[in-house]
């Protein structure tokens, strides 16, 4: 049984990696594994939904610089999405491509063990909640934690503003994406505080 799986009939949702000590430590257990490096840090760079994530070519990013934008299809909506390509995820992104030089366009950013097809969903799920596990980080995590990794420390940490939050995810309202992070509002937060 994984510790990081809720009870049988709980609520199921993940947790963002909230502790920028805690994403350092992960980011080191990966460095000798250029594939899960540059999984994790695209990951927590892009906001990219996991299907996104691992639908990724090498024709679309050996090209890209830092700066450049990637268009990618969303599996939720079908709707096309362009996003920024930071430094971190460039370089890990590079390290990644160079132990695949002869991989063609078409072929996928993120292969499986096998060889034969790019990574699935559920593996990346169990390999997040491993990550975590390793460094015994409380929650609940799994491939969604990196989408909410990136969101959370785009507020918390960067102070990025909410609207520019509710586009970069797509949705409806601020309190939607407060939610979605895990993020209390501060209004709703003083409002607790007071005392009667």
């Amino acid at each position: 049984m994984n510790s990081n799986h809720p009870a049988k009939g709980s609520i199921i949702s993940v947790n963002p990696i909230m502790d920028l000590k805690a994403i350092g430590t992960i980011k080191k257990i990966l460095a000798d594994n250029p594939r899960d490096s540059a999984l994790f840090v695209v990951g927590i760079n892009t906001a990219l939904r996991a299907s996104e994530l691992l639908a990724l070519t090498v024709g679309q990013v050996r090209p890209l610089t830092p700066g450049d934008t990637l268009a990618v299809r969303e599996g939720k909506t079908g709707k096309e999405r362009r996003i920024t390509l930071n430094k971190a995820a460039h370089d890990a992104i590079q390290k990644l491509l160079a132990t695949m030089p002869d991989a063609e366009g078409a072929a996928p950013l993120f292969l499986s063990r096998k060889g034969d097809g790019a990574l699935t969903v559920p593996t990346l799920n169990n390999m997040v909640k491993i990550w975590c596990t390793k460094i015994n980080l409380p929650g609940n995590y799994g491939s969604h934690t990196l989408r909410k990794t990136f969101g959370y420390h785009q507020r918390v940490t960067f102070n990025t503003d909410l609207p520019t939050l509710v586009k970069v995810f797509g949705h409806a309202t601020e309190a939607q994406t407060l939610h979605y992070l895990c993020i209390q509002a501060d209004e709703v937060k003083a409002a607790f505080m007071q005392n009667l």
